[in-house]
């Protein structure tokens, strides 16, 4: 992991998304763990790979309140594979998109989806897990 042994975690929205409570209340959840949160904003998914590579972060987290995840979220793990930071960093998405997007969106590449109803210990337990998947392979 990164410095400090601690989960390093990229928060991002992909443009034109207006709805920030979700993501700051899980950017709080997060260094309440003992995370390390970076809080980008809007910005466009090869913004967040960029930006990700920079902080070098173990974890980049969408959050999704007003569609286009399955579009964006292709062009964010096309920009990570490009530029060879996807098979190490952990990509999640959480927010409100239509429950059959869950699965393709991890099919996709994403190690997880959460819905609003997703709570802190299920969020803080699959980005252990998927960070430590990642570390050993």
């Amino acid at each position: 992991m990164a410095r400090q042994d601690k989960i390093r975690v990229l928060l991002a929205q992909f443009p034109l998304e207006t709805h920030n409570r979700g993501v700051i209340t899980v950017a709080g959840m997060l260094r309440d763990a003992g995370m390390e949160v970076i809080l980008l904003g809007n910005a466009l998914p090869q913004h967040v790979v960029e930006a990700a590579m920079q902080e070098a972060v173990d974890v980049v987290g969408i959050s999704t309140y007003c569609g286009g995840e399955v579009a964006l979220g292709e062009d964010l793990l096309a920009a990570a594979q490009e530029k060879g930071i996807k098979d190490r960093t952990v990509f999640l998405l959480g927010g409100i998109f239509p429950p059959k997007n869950g699965p393709k969106l991890e099919k996709m590449g994403f190690s997880a989806t959460f819905p609003p109803s997703a709570t802190r210990d299920e969020i803080v337990d699959a980005i252990k897990k998927a960070v430590a998947y990642k570390k050993c392979g």
